[in-house]
């Protein structure tokens, strides 16, 4: 029941941060600094989450966490390439109904943001299985998988189809 617990706290702060990009219009009540502190502790309930369900030995820990900080750095790009983009949409949105060229250039970028990222997992996959067995390489992919399912769902509700 931990593990439920935990990926119940994990799930609330992500859903805070989803809402976060999902109306970058209306995200004028909060300060940088109570973003910057949101996103920390998001970071922390991850890590946790991570670790008690990646039941690594000492040595694999050794390998596995600086690892893990690199792919953290690399997907925050990702993040922010996301962020970007739904902040656009969000402008051409509210001017309107989007063009045929504006609405193409969005999904080229969306499609080339999940192709970043499939590409980011399978650098790391390879990292991760030279360090540790297929199977707890595969159970972190999961574990980011359930994770960013989790951030998706919300974004898909948030943001209005285009028009």
């Amino acid at each position: 029941m931990k593990n439920k617990y935990s990926w119940d706290m994990l799930r609330a702060a992500l859903l805070i941060i989803a809402a976060t990009f999902a109306a970058p219009t209306f995200a004028a009540g909060g300060s940088t600094s109570d973003m910057d502190i949101l996103r920390e502790k998001v970071r922390a309930d991850k890590k946790y989450i991570v670790q008690k369900n990646m039941d690594l030995s000492e040595e694999e820990s050794k390998v596995f966490w600086p690892i893990y900080e690199d792919y953290q750095k690399d997907l925050g790009k990702i993040n922010d390439r996301m962020a970007k983009l739904i902040n656009e949409y969000a402008d051409a949105y509210n001017k309107g109904a989007l063009t045929d060229k504006t609405a193409k250039k969005l999904t080229d970028e969306a499609l080339e943001i999940e192709t970043s990222e499939v590409k980011l997992k399978q650098r790391y996959m390879s990292k991760l299985s030279d360090s540790m067995s297929w199977v707890k390489a595969a159970r972190y992919v999961q574990i980011e998988n359930k994770i960013r399912a989790i951030v998706r769902y919300e974004l898909a509700q948030a943001i209005p189809l285009a028009y």
